[in-house]
């Protein structure tokens, strides 16, 4: 890249403004700011607080850590390696996996409290060279050849021009409403409740997944420093009952229980955060960028956490998005093959949770009838099974591969 190609005779103060400073905002923002881009960072908070948020970053997703030049800052400050995966069918283990030795990318997942991750990132954002103002909030967004935003802090409200703006506000994002994109949002999936413990009786050097197909749940742990784990249990969305707040803590040990997580997991375990409940169907923007603004993360596409790939799609994002922007002059076209690329490989991610759905969750006699005839022959041949969850969205996806999934053939 040649000195001076961001902002050339362009008049605005900055060249990317990026709304959201967690995951997706910050590893964006650090990216541009190393290739000398202006950016203005604007986040609500000024500390990160524990919400149940993703924990886990499955493998694929720290391939894109790495070519985003992340990795080492991420394993030497909040993150752990985890190359073990174990799965259970109701109470019954059926694999001990190895991750770096058996995806097609060959790293193991990393796990991470959300809201330090979102420390450290930031901060490193910063050091890149982009301008972060926390404590800040965005009003109102406009479109346009040169959009802008409107900024309100303790100091006054402000207005902010930019070549680009860039939403990284989560799954309720302001800006993709103020933006009038489109969101869909599935009609199927689970409520996910999760909450960080000490959780001493676990195998810290694992995560494990419990799955059952029989009630339709599932149960999920994962480890982090110390005695530490953020664990989660999924029930279907017909369910009466919402787990919320710590007064329900004994009902989510019973569900986790009723899943096939094995009890002694929760022995002596004691909450040091919120308990919480959320939506897990997935929801998106066919396209995610129009007349100067562009969503990345969660904004753009959520995948988490019943199937856990929010935070890889997140990474993806920032880097495609950086990637384009740097290769082209013509920021528009640029952002334009962004949205083209996000279509794909969310598309692909998304074809096959339904696949995964229909299969191992669904409740009824057709979907009975699929998992007599499929599961007996992946317990055979595990390669039936794609490894897109753990692999990523790369991987083919053609109707050949959903009739060997499905043991239609």
């Amino acid at each position: 890249m040649q000195p001076g190609f961001f902002g050339e005779t362009m008049g605005h103060p900055y060249d990317i403004i990026v709304v959201g400073g967690g995951l997706a905002g910050a590893a964006f923002a650090r990216a541009m700011a190393r290739r000398d881009a202006r950016v203005l960072v604007v986040e609500r908070e000024m500390q990160f607080k524990d919400r149940v948020r993703g924990e886990v970053l499955t493998p694929w997703g720290v391939a894109e850590l790495r070519r985003l030049g992340l990795y080492e800052i991420m394993r030497d400050t909040c993150a752990r390696e985890m190359p073990w995966f174990d799965t259970y069918l109701g109470s019954v283990q059926i694999s001990h996996r190895d991750l770096p030795f058996t995806t097609s990318v060959g790293l193991p997942a990393m796990n991470w409290v959300h809201c330090e991750m979102e420390e450290v990132l930031l901060n490193a954002a910063a050091e890149a060279g982009a301008e972060v103002r926390r404590g800040a909030e965005v009003t109102q967004v406009q479109l346009g050849a040169k959009p802008s935003v409107c900024v309100k802090d303790a100091s006054g409200i402000g207005d902010f021009t930019a070549r680009l703006v860039v939403a990284a506000d989560g799954r309720s994002s302001n800006v993709r409403k103020w933006a009038d994109f489109r969101l869909s949002r599935d009609d199927f999936g689970l409520l996910v409740a999760g909450v960080l413990l000490d959780m001493p009786a676990i195998d810290h050097d694992v995560n494990a997944f419990v799955l059952n197909p029989e009630n339709g749940t599932g149960a999920f742990v994962a480890p982090q420093s110390g005695r530490r784990a953020r664990a989660y249990v999924a029930i279907p969305r017909d369910r009466s009952y919402r787990l919320q707040g710590l007064s329900d803590l004994a009902r989510f040990v019973q569900d986790s229980v009723a899943a096939g997580a094995p009890e002694k997991w929760y022995s002596d375990i004691r909450p040091i955060g919120p308990l919480a409940t959320f939506d897990g169907a997935d929801n998106w923007v066919e396209h995610p960028y129009r007349s100067g603004i562009a969503l990345i993360g969660d904004a753009a596409s959520a995948s988490d956490p019943t199937y856990g790939q929010g935070q890889a799609l997140s990474l993806r994002d920032a880097r495609i998005l950086s990637e384009h922007l740097t290769a082209s002059g013509d920021w528009n076209a640029a952002a334009q093959a962004y949205a083209e690329a996000h279509d794909l490989y969310y598309s692909a991610l998304h074809r096959f949770t339904r696949w995964f759905w229909e299969l191992f969750l669904e409740p009824g006699s057709k979907a009975a009838a699929r998992r007599a005839r499929a599961l007996p022959l992946i317990g055979e041949d595990p390669t039936r099974m794609p490894d897109v969850l753990y692999s990523g969205p790369d991987l083919s996806m053609d109707e050949s591969v959903r009739r060997r999934f499905f043991g239609e053939g």
